[in-house]
């Protein structure tokens, strides 16, 4: 059982590659971290960074020509790098949910939405019918859809994008996982749309007492959703720590520019700031710090010497020869 004293996910040292014609994509390369019962936190980074990976390789749903080279994922003290799949198929919606990106590719287009969630059940619970119809409709009411029992006979496509995301939801929290991975759920949706997914998904996560790993590149959304932090680039941690801290005082040159990238309207600026040039081939990345070219603070070591993630603050950590100070830009 979970305690106090150990995560309810504890993942070390994971490394999940692809193998291609063109070279080893090293998609994550070492991420480490801890999630506690109950805890919300971001995986932040560009596209490409290894967010969607890392999540894919919690449930094991890499396939050829990736893989689990390496490492541990500790879920309740089980390890889930590499179990058998039948395992993993009876952890899956029952112990951890995936509420993936596109909701309309998410779900059956030929079957009822009633239909799809009552699989969900009867895989995973021992509802009778009559009790699981029962839950579908609750569940749908509680996420927001109207007239619940009669939606139950629609088709996804009979659907707004919006609604599709809600049922997306709805479906992940049916069996009461402990631990929920969403990747991007707002990014096809609209800005008033997103909102209401988002306190939709805080209140239902925090009713329900699970765990939730927010990957997403939007630091807004980070910055009202989550508890921590944990930021990817090129397949590796650069930094993490609570969320309100990051975003106030980030450590990694990286993370800074993420944060300077985003508009301020109480600080009126002729241009946005950006971070300079392009994250590198990850099939070869370059010898030492992978950001050192798009950094203005690196010296030699950083050619030479890859950076560890070294603490710096209470609970924050960074992996960088030469660490922000609070305040200073990258």
């Amino acid at each position: 059982m979970t305690t106090e004293m150990q995560p309810l996910l504890r993942v070390r040292e994971l490394r999940t590659w692809f193998h291609t014609f063109s070279g080893i994509v090293k998609a994550v390369n070492g991420v480490s971290f801890d999630l506690a019962a109950g805890e919300v936190m971001g995986l932040v980074g560009e596209s490409g960074g290894g967010k969607s990976v890392v999540g894919y390789s919690l449930l094991g749903l890499i396939d050829p020509p990736g893989k689990i080279e390496s490492g541990s994922i500790l879920f309740d003290g089980e390890e889930l790098a590499n179990a058998p799949e039948r395992r993993l198929r009876e952890i899956r919606g029952r112990e951890i949910a995936m509420i993936f990106q596109d909701p309309m590719t998410s779900l059956n287009p030929v079957h009822t939405v009633g239909r799809q969630m009552d699989e969900m059940l009867r895989l995973h619970t021992e509802l009778d019918k009559k009790a699981r119809r029962q839950r579908c409709v609750e569940m749908l009411e509680s996420v927001g859809i109207a007239r619940a029992e009669e939606r139950l006979e629609s088709y996804p496509h009979q659907f707004s994008g919006g609604m599709r995301q809600r049922v997306v939801i709805a479906i992940a929290l049916l069996a009461k996982p402990r631990l929920i991975i969403a990747d991007e759920p707002t990014t096809a949706l609209d800005v008033t749309i997103q909102a209401q997914i988002l306190r939709l998904m805080r209140r239902e996560i925090r009713q329900q007492g699970a765990s939730l790993i927010l990957v997403t590149h939007d630091l807004a959304v980070v910055a009202e959703m989550v508890d921590k932090i944990t930021v990817l680039y090129c397949g590796r941690v650069v930094e993490t720590g609570p969320v309100r801290q990051v975003l106030e005082a980030p450590a990694h040159p990286y993370t800074r520019g993420l944060i300077d990238s985003i508009p301020d309207p109480a600080h009126r600026l002729p241009r946005l700031r950006q971070i300079p040039g392009t994250v590198p081939d990850i099939r070869a990345l370059p010898k030492g710090c992978a950001f050192r070219a798009r950094c203005s603070g690196a010296a030699a070591i950083c050619s030479e010497v890859e950076p560890s993630l070294v603490a710096r603050a209470e609970g924050q950590s960074a992996a960088c020869h030469f660490p922000l100070v609070s305040g200073e830009t990258a």
